[in-house]
């Protein structure tokens, strides 16, 4: 199906300016690393002893030059790329791991402060390198301690240090899988989860990833019609559900670097935070349950909270359709739940009472079969 992407889009554009900008930073730290190891290569004419002047010039050229060159090259392993390679790496670690981490290093680098002024009265050459030392084991201490029992700590201050939301900091301290949920992009579409949203049923943040509203707007520009409707329908489900939900909904840039596909994204993801994937989507439904990550199936909630008759139970039911055997017909109740009706293909269009005799499930829903009461 030919499909296009309106590269006019303001995502498109935002992701554009932003590459664009970076690309201008990285070629202005290339001149200035160029420029500063020109000057670097001009110095070090002083570990050569040149002949002559035109030999001493020749030199001089030639180590500006390669300074110059070098700089060009290695300047942005130097400056933006380790910036870039923190920078993925803190987008994947969440922000409770993130808070504990900073708290813990600064108790560790405060213990360590205790002890410098004792340290550094020491005989060198302890009395030099011991206070550095201290004070990176201890603010790895601090940092790690807290990260590994983030739970733990803030689960014992939170009753006492209320935030100000009128929710304890012991929120800090519970697994992501208790805090937030990330949505697919097929239950977007499917729209279902704007009423489920309403009831109540859902307690945690509702997290939506930039890949996954990116998939919905690719949909939306899509050539082909159908494929159009659901994008632009899941915009406004979307939409609806950060207007009318009872809990919040966000949109979050948490990404997966060296991942491509939507779906191994959102696994991914869902590995990371430690949180359930919100979906009806069978194929992801089941490589995420086989990766250890939590499911919870818009289509499985809907087949659990249907009406449940039991084989005696009388109903009601208007048959509307015949059924594929001899003299079947077909009733389907207020939940889509089909009713096979045996001789019930002369009550076409009727309202009439049938009695229960067997009920199955499938994959595809339950189906109940009856005969005509009486």
């Amino acid at each position: 199906m030919g499909e296009c992407t309106d590269v006019q889009s303001p995502i498109f554009l935002d992701q554009r300016a932003v590459r664009s900008y970076w690309m201008s930073i990285e070629f202005m730290f290339r001149l200035v690393g160029m420029v500063v190891f020109a000057i670097i290569g001009i110095q070090s004419i002083r570990f050569f002893q040149p002949g002559n002047a035109t030999e001493s010039a020749r030199l001089i050229i030639v180590l500006t030059l390669a300074g110059a060159g070098l700089g060009l090259l290695v300047a942005p392993y130097l400056t933006t790329r380790p910036f870039y390679f923190v920078q993925a790496k803190l987008k994947r670690v969440p922000a409770t791991k993130l808070v504990a981490g900073v708290i813990g290093l600064a108790l560790g680098l405060g213990v360590a402060a205790l002890l410098i002024p004792s340290l550094s009265g020491l005989p060198d050459p302890f009395g030099s390198w011991l206070p550095v030392a201290v004070s990176i084991v201890f603010g790895y201490i601090g940092a790690a301690t807290m990260v590994m029992r983030q739970r733990d700590i803030f689960g014992m201050i939170g009753p006492r240090f209320p935030t100000g939301n009128g929710s304890s900091l012991s929120g800090f301290g519970r697994k992501a899988t208790d805090d937030v949920v990330l949505l697919d992009t097929s239950v977007i579409i499917d729209g279902r989860i704007v009423d489920i949203s309403k009831t109540g049923f859902i307690r945690n943040t509702v997290l939506v990833p930039n890949f996954v509203l990116n998939e919905l707007q690719y949909i939306a520009d899509s050539s082909d019609t159908l494929r159009r409707n659901r994008g632009r329908r899941g915009l406004e489900v979307l939409e609806q559900l950060q207007n009318e939900a009872v809990v919040p909904v966000q949109i979050t840039d948490l990404d997966v670097d060296g991942v491509k596909g939507v779906d191994d994204k959102l696994v991914m993801l869902a590995k990371q935070l430690d949180c359930p994937i919100i979906t009806n989507d069978f194929n992801l439904n089941s490589v995420a349950k086989l990766q250890g990550v939590i499911v919870l199936n818009i289509n499985e909630l809907a087949n659990a909270v249907k009406t449940v008759y039991l084989p005696g139970e009388v109903v009601d039911i208007k048959i509307i359709q015949e059924g594929k055997e001899r003299d079947q017909g077909v009733a389907y109740l207020d939940d889509g739940t089909m009713i096979v009706v045996e001789n019930g293909k002369s009550y076409m269009n009727k309202t009439v009472s049938v009695l229960v005799t067997r009920v199955i499930q499938t994959n595809a829903g339950r189906m109940i079969f009856a005969k005509m009461d009486g």
